[in-house]
């Protein structure tokens, strides 16, 4: 049996990285995980071949010669995986689709595909034995959730690793807490399962294998969803690291509560965790009670992200503005808010409401969903009908996103992380990849770009000031310019 597997192009997105990867010679930020997990529930015996169109484009000779195709994509991938259905339906070849665009919209593409709704280990058998008899149901759908620590390792063998900015493995999946627009909790449960120690420790191995020095990605929903076992596996990590040598650094998500536990901050920047992102969403409290964010609602915000910063992670955040209670004053606030605590990377979204989720429900009812979402988290559109004007809300965004990132904000707020930050260990060396990424943005920044002024006052600063963590400032004034082109284009 021959099986494509294919991963649709991603849109120039603020998680793209798009304008940033040209500096490292990279064509993706990250691997399309899910369907090299899904690649290892298959047989062994049957030809497997996996086309990521975001590193190359599919041939016909691809299409012509698989038994099956199978699709996997988000809600951002909506106009890729359209192509590509078009594209194998030309040649007559059976389509298989799965993941978040098909669990939650699959009733989009009619009888186009068969689909596997959710998660996929408990359906793979059936789902298999099926495709050896050509007799495919319309859809696969389990009523339970499935035992992850059986999840076969991702098959890693089917890509070049050197195509990607990072690698990704997956610890957990579900989330605790029941945010109104998240679509995680519908996915995957408000009750976290986790992978076990063993099996994650087999997983780095798999990925040490295959000659991989640059950073992982743990794609949780939540990493800390269940303290327990997230300690228990970050001891392991440093077990593991001290045993092998390994350099590996690690980014993940968690939830801002994780400020509260010093132990498990302490563990994650020993475990060889850099960066963290958190849901923050916004400083205004009573927006916070109106989407159930009750996590956030009963502290100090910025205080917590400073805690964090000063255990030696960086903290990525996201932030949402459009919800019902926001006052007028909702853009300078959030400004305010990300340029004092210094996060670098912040992702600000319009409120959008995504299929099956509470707040998508509740719109309903309340008569005001215009539309679908575009799963562009940064795309300045509206798929429901405001409480605050509707173009007060779009020329606001636009504004926040090109004042964020624009060169005199946005190096202000790295110098103003690197003033809290304090990570534990060795600073790493520069590699030879981070060097040449380095002189191509002397140049691009320092001399052809308009805010080249603004740069260099930010890398004399930071010679002088925090000369230790010079590499770190030069990656985040490079993932600027990304950023900025896309808040351009808004």
């Amino acid at each position: 049996m021959n099986i494509l597997l294919v991963s649709p192009q991603s849109p120039d997105t603020f998680w793209s990285y798009k304008h940033a990867l040209k500096f490292i010679s990279k064509r993706a930020a990250f691997p399309p995980l899910g369907l090299l997990t899904v690649a290892g529930m298959l047989p062994s015996s049957w030809n497997l071949r996996l086309v990521d169109l975001n590193v190359s484009p599919l041939r016909d000779w691809q299409i012509r010669w698989a038994d099956y195709v199978m699709i996997s994509g988000m809600i951002v991938h909506k106009d890729s995986v359209r192509e590509i259905i078009k594209r194998c339906k030309s040649f007559s070849r059976t389509l298989i689709g799965g993941g978040p665009l098909f669990t939650t919209g699959h009733e989009e593409f009619g009888s186009e595909l068969h689909y596997v709704l959710g998660e996929a280990e408990n359906l793979m058998p059936d789902l298999v034995a099926d495709m050896r008899t050509g007799r495919l149901r319309p859809y696969y759908q389990s009523t339970t959730r499935p035992d992850i620590s059986r999840t076969p390792i991702p098959r890693w063998d089917l890509i070049n690793t050197r195509h990607y900015a990072a690698l990704s493995l997956q610890f957990s999946r579900g989330c605790p807490y029941n945010c109104e627009f998240c679509d995680i909790i519908i996915m995957n449960g408000r009750r976290p399962r986790t992978k076990s120690t063993p099996q994650m420790l087999a997983e780095l191995d798999a990925i040490q294998s295959t000659g991989w020095k640059g950073s992982v990605f743990v794609v949780d929903d939540n990493f800390i969803g269940n303290k327990t076992r997230a300690k228990d596996l970050l001891r392991a990590m440093i077990d593991w690291r001290q045993r092998t040598g390994s350099r590996i650094q690690f980014l993940t998500e968690a939830s801002v509560n994780l400020a509260d536990d010093a132990q498990l901050l302490n563990l994650m920047s020993r475990a060889g965790f850099k960066k963290v992102f958190l849901g923050i969403e916004t400083p205004v409290n009573s927006s916070l009670v109106e989407c159930k964010k009750v996590q956030n609602s009963r502290r100090d915000l910025g205080q917590s992200v400073q805690i964090i910063q000063r255990a030696g992670l960086e903290v990525m955040g996201g932030f949402i503005v459009g919800f019902d209670n926001d006052p007028r004053d909702i853009f300078q606030r959030q400004f305010d808010f990300i340029q004092q605590t210094g996060i670098v990377t912040a992702m600000v979204g319009l409120l959008t409401a995504l299929p099956q989720t509470q707040l998508y429900n509740r719109l309903i009812k309340e008569g005001r969903l215009r539309a679908t979402s575009s799963g562009n988290n940064t795309q300045a559109l509206l798929n429901f009908v405001p409480v605050l004007d509707r173009n007060f809300l779009l020329s606001g965004y636009r504004r926040l996103m090109q004042t964020l990132y624009e060169p005199n904000s946005y190096y202000q707020r790295i110098l103003t992380f690197l003033s809290e930050y304090r990570p534990q260990g060795p600073t790493a060396k520069l590699s030879l990849l981070e060097l040449k990424a380095f002189i191509k943005s002397l140049w691009l920044m320092g001399v052809c770009h308009k805010g080249r002024r603004a740069y260099w006052r930010f890398f004399a600063t930071t010679l002088i000031r925090y000369p230790r963590h010079i590499s770190l400032a030069m990656t985040l004034a490079i993932h600027g310019h990304h950023f900025r082109l896309v808040a351009a284009r808004l």
